[in-house]
């Protein structure tokens, strides 16, 4: 199996529902740690290795956290980026937990972008 018909089927077999709940807005969602627990007995059953990666870039006076997800098998390679700003500050919170923050939601972004999950749908 080449790489790209590899992804076509994890694409295809995806279930990553959204089992996350905000009470203060009342919503579900998905977080990056949900949408990789879906995806791990993907990959392996596609022999297909997953590498995510995070950077710092700043774009005018902003920080953003660029991620990056690379799927590998063999010499082929097909990566997806997702970015998310650093907010100046949070209340309550120290620098390295609103970056932290910003690196789970571009890693989210990066693994929609990649997979192509819709994130319209609510359980």
């Amino acid at each position: 199996m080449d790489l790209q018909q590899a992804l076509i089927d994890i694409q295809f077999k995806l279930k990553a529902p959204k089992k996350q709940f905000n009470k203060f807005a009342n919503f579900y969602y998905r977080n990056a740690e949900d949408i990789l627990e879906a995806l791990k007995p993907l990959l392996k059953e596609a022999g297909v290795l997953q590498i995510i990666s995070d950077e710092v870039v700043c774009i005018g006076s902003s920080n953003y956290i660029k991620s990056t997800v690379t799927l590998k098998l063999g010499e082929t390679q097909i990566t997806a980026c997702g970015f998310a700003r650093e907010e100046e500050s949070l209340k309550g919170q120290i620098a390295a937990q609103i970056t932290g923050r910003a690196k789970k939601n571009t890693k989210k972004y990066a693994l929609n972008n990649l997979y192509n999950i819709d994130d319209t749908k609510d359980i």
